[in-house]
């Protein structure tokens, strides 16, 4: 399991990707991209995609939005999701290698179901994904993140993944 440190966290208080500051133009900019795989992280981001017609290939979710519980209609678009369900344990803060091992599977369509948090999940979610795929999730209060896999994402992404410190559960 990968912790991250409290030091490193402002770092990824910033985009990682192109900060859509409104849903309609983050859809439009994925149906430009045409992605390999459409990779979804967080709940509000997984019920806006689909409420546009995209429908992720895969889905983290874990029933919240900023730590209370999702709501109705978020939680009915995502059940509405027809696709198989992974649930993973994943404390707030950590990666957990189940978490990035269903990330890895290469079955998709794909829902993984978070117990805990899915915080990092973006981190894992561009390392495991195909090359030329975009990873959408949430900047909270701002909008929504669109990030390209490139193989340049990819070794930013492994960059601040070495941040990251072995942790042990308890």
């Amino acid at each position: 399991m990968l912790k991250l440190p409290e030091e490193v966290r402002p770092r990824l208080k910033r985009p990682l990707g192109e900060l859509f500051s409104s849903t309609p133009k983050a859809v439009e900019r994925v149906r430009q991209l045409r992605p390999a795989k459409l990779i979804a992280i967080g709940d509000i981001v997984t019920a806006e995609l689909l409420a546009a017609g995209l429908k992720p290939d895969i889905a983290v979710v874990d029933f919240k939005v900023m730590r209370t519980p999702a709501g109705e209609r978020v939680e009915r678009a995502i059940k509405a999701l027809k696709a198989p369900i992974i649930k993973v344990k994943n404390p707030a803060g950590t990666i957990t290698p189940e978490l990035r091992e269903a990330l890895e599977g290469t079955k998709t369509p794909l829902k993984i179901l978070v117990e805990g948090e899915e915080d990092l999940a973006v981190l894992p979610a561009v390392l495991a994904a195909p090359l030329g795929s975009v990873v959408a999730y949430g900047q909270p209060g701002e909008g929504m993140v669109l990030v390209e896999v490139t193989g340049q994402k990819k070794s930013e992404f492994e960059a601040l993944l070495k941040f990251c410190e072995p942790s042990h559960p308890k």
